[in-house]
Order: C-alpha cells, then structure tokens, then sequence
C-alpha cells in the first residue's frame, strides 16, 4: 500500500485543469496572478473527485477495524497485521483487507486543511478583490487596488451582516456557549449553507441539460437548427460589438484631438492609445506632436477630460476590443460548425457510402491521418458511428440522472435504505470490494461535478461574465467561475456523503466519521440548518428537473422578449433559423468565390512562367513583356485611328440618289456606324438579303 495512485491522481486532475485554463483563457496574455489563482482554484475544485473516494475506502476500513475484535501482542504470524499508522502489532479475528490506496491516517485530514481553507480564502477574499483589479481602468497599481477596495466594500459589508445575525443568534441561545470552535462552525455554516443552495440550482439544470444536449447532438436535423439559431444571435452580437468599438474609437480619437503632448494627462492617453486596434493606432496619434498653450488659449478647461473620465473610457475601450475579437472568433467557430453540419447532411443521402468534403481543406495531413481518415472511413463515423454513440451515452446518463434525483429525495430515510447509492456502496462494503467502491465513488462525483460545471461553465450574465472557449475568455470571468467552483466544493462532497449514508448526522451510524466530515464538523450550533435545510433542501432539485425538462424557464425568458430557442415552434424562433440558414448560405457563396479564384490562380502558375527563372532573368522578361505590350498597344492604337479615318471618310461620302434606279436592291444606306447597332431610325435593307457594299455601284 503507497501514495503512488493518489499522486498519479494529483498530477491527472492538475493536467486537466491547466488544459481547460488554456482552452478558456490565454494564459501568455493574462496577467501571471490571475493564472495562478484561476489554476489553484479551478484545481482544488476538481481534486475533489479523487481525493473523495479514497476517504470512503478508508473510513470503511477503519470502520472494519472497530468493528472487529482487536488482540494486541499475538505471536501468530498468520493472524498479525502491522498497523501503518501506528507501531503497534495487532490481531484481528476477522481480517479487514486494506484498499489498494490506502494511505497514512494523517494525510487526507492534512489534504482537506488545505483544500477547504484554500477554497475559502480564495472565493471570498483573494477572486473577489483580483476581479476588481483586473476590471479597474486605473494607470496605476495603486489606483487599481484602491478601487478594488471601494468595490468590494459592499460585497464584504453583505457577508458581515450575514454573519454578525448568526453570531447574534448563537449569542441569544440560552444553552450554547460561544468559543473559537463554535465560531468556526459559524464561518462554515454561512459558507455551506450559500454554496449547497448553489449547488442544487445547478443540478438542476445540468442534471436535465447534460443527457437532453448529447441526445440531441445525435439528431442532425435539430444540431442544425440550434446552429442556425446561434448564428442569428452571434450575428446580432456580433454587429452590436462593431458599433460599439466604433462609438469608443471615435471618443479617443475626439480626446486624442484635445490633449497634446505638453498636457500631464497626455501619458494617459497614450497608453490608451496602445489598447487600440493596430490598423488604428496610427491614426489615433494624429496632431498630438502640436503644442498648444492651454492656459492662454480660448479652449475651455471642461473641454479637457479628467483623470476620472479617462479611468472611465480605459476600461470601455478594453471591454470593447476583447467583445470585438470574441464576437469575431466565435463567429468562425459557429460558422465553421453549421458548414460542417450541412456538409454531413449531404453525405447521409450518399448511396455509395463515401465521404465528400463541399469545400476540400487545404491542411497537410501526415501518413497515419491519411490512411485512418479515408472517405469510407469518416462516412461511417459522422453518419453512422458518432450519432449512435451520443444515443447510448445519453441513454446512460438519462438513467444516472434519474438515480441522483431519486437519490437526493431519499437519502435523509434511512430504514429502509431508499438512496440507490447508498445501496450499491453498501453491498461493495461487505464483500470489501474497494476497487468497486472508489469507482463508483469516482463516476458519481464526477456526474456530479459535470452537471454543477457544465451550468457554470455555459453562463452568460448579461453579457459581463462570458464563458467561451477557444481562449476567448477575458480575465473577468476566469475569476467568476474560480469564485463558483470553490464554493461549490464543501457542498458538494458533504451532499455525495448524505447520499452515500456517511454523514452521522443524517443517518445513524457506527460512529467512524471520514477524514472530510471531522475537518467540517456538523453544524451543530444552528440546528434548523443542520437538521432542516441541509436535509430537505436538496429535495428541490426534483421539481426544478422538471422545470428545466419543459423548458419552463426558456420560455418565460421567451414571452419577455428575450430570444432563446424553444423548439421552433414559435414565429420569433423560426425567423431566426431562417436568417441563420441564410448566412450559412451566404457564407458558402463567398467561400466559392474564393476557390475559384485559387483555382484561377494554380492555373496561371501551372501554365505560366518558368518558375526556377532566377530573379534577374524573371524582371528582365516581365520588363520586355511590359515593353512588347505597350508597342503593341501602340500599334493597335494606329490602326484604329485609320479605322476611324476611314470611317469619318465614309461618313462624310455624298449620299447616292438611288430612287431612279427600279432594280435597285437598296432603298437607303445608314451610316456604318448606325446601321451597326442598329438605333437609326431609316429604313434598313430588305429583309433576307446580304448587306452591300457602297463602291459596288459606284
């Protein structure tokens, strides 16, 4: 027995976590102290998951070892079993076998010190006041940090109220008596009690929405629409992002216009200057080398922004620009995406069962791509394959979903066990099935942690707090989902224990406590949340599932005005698919144009000059070619001035009287250069018979 499986976990959960930091924000751009806090906090949220069920495999082995009878000092070998956690040799009557993971006593109560502390101090003191630096427009450090302070007065003034009515509470109790364990509990309570009622919200959507989006990510037809809707939003959005950029540039280029260099706010605007796009900059700094004597000069002292005014339009520009580049990205991806959807569209219909890309990609593949990705083999797999695995996998989770609802509403009874995973852990603890126990440990919270992320990570409040991947996501929000997650911890692991019956103050128990349940405590002190809220609450969760299966929410939302898709079966919905099939349709077109003229292009290159002609060789025949072409140009220029000369000769020929003649074949001769196109009002030649020539009868 080592710490080698919860090291490998450690370094697992670490990897995951920086891969997502990456994939959400850009780690080389962002300040260094909002990537370490985001790292830690996003990685203490997550360990959760590994460290969890190694306290469940323990607690029911020192539960085994309590339970049975202990002989200290046997000389039979075959009966003794050396105590890791102390030196003491020991004799059991029934032997406990030790899980596979099993590590020193004091090393998860260690562990959960750090995490749980770690998670508080960072989610109410350290994420808020950085959320507030990054915000600040301030030029300075210490500006920035002054108005971080100002900010978040409010936010912390809220929690000491919150606080200062439960220390009011256990103060009044006449049978409780007020110390420094107490007053921890209370700390913990506050948190808990805000996070566990977070945390059922969030199952409660995720727990309907995680299965309900794979499933229907099967149906081609429905992922269809939804994009084309998306489209249609972003598109929105995305011009929205447009204008408000320009409103901003043109209020720098007006303060830029204003102050000049010899102005003591003109650094200020300099470095605003710099957050402007690059193509812009330029432009931006036009005039500010002018000297100009504001003190003498007729221009008014309001017409010269404040320092404050400058904080102000700082901080629009940045938010501005980074709403800009996102809309822009996102745009791609989705566009990308709704191609990609079309194009699977086509090929379902393919009879011969072979893969044709609507626009041939121009990436270089290497050998192993090329012989795995052949046309046969992606028909098979977008067409085939990846929607019947999303069914199963939805299927899957649709019944695990089900399980943690039934779970959450029945784990508080304990005879009989109604809690279907307190059952299945149960049944793996008889037979000391640890390998089974861990695992079913691990996948629960893992769903778990899924269904409370996934809603996190898919908010958007009123567009100031964006999630989006593809390193599209600001700092800002970085910090607020790092905020969501580590007070999301504690409640989460203290519901798994209620549903799993290892928490002693839900269900009676032998009295063997895990390592997590002996840092937290019971909440002892105010009993209507200890015996009530945390019991009951959870129950909530059941009605909104069904809220959130109806779509009771999204079409509230709807009525009120706001665009969200619900089916497609309203007007509002349907106009927006429509206008987001006409962009795909759009976006295809250009991008036909565009291969054609790549086409165009290979060809001339294909067909034209020689292409190892030197650099010499090749100016010296494209400068004789220039010369030809202009000779030639010339030469055919003479030759239409004679054309015209004999043209203005033929005009200008005496009109032959031909009326006298009877057989004449021609009644009048237009002009040449009417009777070409055909606009002169006289009589043409008859009809049927060939044009003549004037000098003919001359």
């Amino acid at each position: 027995m080592s710490a080698g499986p919860l090291v490998f976990e450690l370094i697992v959960v670490f990897c995951v976590a920086v891969f997502l930091l990456h994939h959400y924000g850009r780690i080389t751009k962002q300040h260094p102290a909002v990537t370490v806090a985001t790292l830690v906090a996003w990685y203490f949220s997550m360990i959760i998951v590994f460290i969890l069920p190694l306290d469940v495999s323990s607690t029911f082995y020192r539960e085994c070892l309590q339970s049975s009878r202990v002989i200290e000092n046997v000389t039979d070998s075959s009966d003794v079993i050396a105590d890791n956690d102390s030196n003491k040799i020991i004799y059991v009557a029934n032997t406990c076998e030790k899980p596979w993971s099993y590590v020193k006593k004091d090393t998860l109560p260690a562990m959960w010190h750090i995490v749980y502390w770690t998670s508080q101090f960072l989610t109410w003191l350290v994420l808020p006041f950085m959320q507030s630096y990054v915000c600040a427009g301030d030029f300075s450090t210490l500006g920035k940090m002054k108005r971080a302070v100002i900010e978040n007065a409010v936010y912390y003034g809220s929690y000491l109220f919150i606080f200062g009515c439960l220390l009011i509470y256990v103060a009044a109790a006449p049978d409780l008596s007020l110390d420094m364990k107490q007053l921890k509990v209370i700390l913990i309570t506050a948190s808990n009690t805000w996070g566990l009622f977070l945390l059922v919200l969030l199952l409660g959507y995720g727990l309907v929405e995680v299965p309900r989006g794979l499933w229907h990510a099967a149906d081609n037809a429905i992922s269809m629409a939804q994009t084309y809707f998306k489209l249609s939003k972003l598109s929105t959005e995305k011009q929205e992002a447009v204008e408000d950029l320009e409103d901003v540039l043109e209020e720098v280029k007006k303060v830029s216009s204003i102050v000049r260099y010899n102005h003591p706010v003109r650094k200020y605007v300099s470095e605003i200057i710099l957050k402007c796009p690059d193509d812009l900059q330029s432009q931006m700094s036009q005039g500010m080398d002018d000297y100009e004597d504001y003190e003498n000069s007729g221009r008014s002292r309001n017409e010269v922004p404040s320092e404050n005014s400058l904080v102000k339009l700082h901080r629009k520009l940045i938010r501005a620009v980074h709403t800009k580049k996102r809309t822009a990205v996102q745009w791609r991806i989705l566009m990308e995406r709704g191609l990609h959807l079309e194009n699977i569209a086509k090929n379902e219909i393919s009879i011969d069962r072979y893969w044709r890309e609507e626009f041939p990609t121009t990436e270089l593949r290497n050998a192993v791509s090329k012989f795995m990705c052949t046309p046969g083999t992606k028909w098979w797999w977008y067409c085939k394959i990846q929607p019947l695995a999303r069914r199963i996998l939805a299927a899957c989770l649709i019944l695990l979903s089900i399980m943690v609802v039934w779970s959450e509403c029945t784990f508080f009874n304990e005879k009989p066990v109604l809690s279907l995973f307190a059952i299945f852990i149960n049944l793996a603890k008889k037979n000391y099935d640890y390998y089974y126990i861990e695992l079913a440990s691990c996948l629960t919270i893992s769903y778990l942690c899924v269904c409370a992320y996934y809603t996190v990570f898919r908010l958007k409040v009123f567009n100031f707090y964006y999630i989006a991947g593809h390193h599209q996501t600001d700092e800002t929000s970085l910090l607020f989902v790092g905020i969501t997650l580590c007070r999301l911890t504690a409640p989460l692991c203290l519901n798994f224990l209620g549903m799993i019956h290892l928490d002693t103050h839900i269900t009676a128990h032998t009295g063997v406590e895990t390592a997590y349940t002996q840092i937290m405590g019971h909440l002892d002190v105010i009993s209507f949340i200890s015996d009530g809220f945390n019991i009951y609450f959870p129950i909530l969760v059941c009605v909104l599932c069904v809220g959130t299966y109806f779509n009771i929410g999204q079409r509230c939302l709807s009525v009120l005005g706001f665009q969200r898709f619900v089916g497609g079966n309203d007007d509002l919905t349907s106009d927006l698919i429509e206008e987001g099939r006409q962009l795909v349709n759009r976006e295809k077109r250009k991008m036909k144009l565009k291969f054609k003229s790549l086409e165009r292009s290979e060809r001339s290159r294909a067909y034209g000059h020689d292409t190892d002609m030197n650099t010499r060789q090749w100016h010296g025949k494209r400068m004789q070619n220039v010369e030809n072409e202009s000779d030639d140009a010339s030469a055919i220029g003479r030759n239409n001035k004679r054309k015209n000369d004999k043209l203005e000769l033929l005009n200008d020929v005496e009109p032959i009287d031909y009326s006298s003649t009877s057989n004449s074949r021609v009644r009048a001769s237009p002009p040449l250069s009417e009777s070409r196109w055909g606009s002169s009002s006289q009589p043409n030649y008859v009809a049927n018979q060939p044009p003549k020539n004037i000098f003919d009868d001359v």
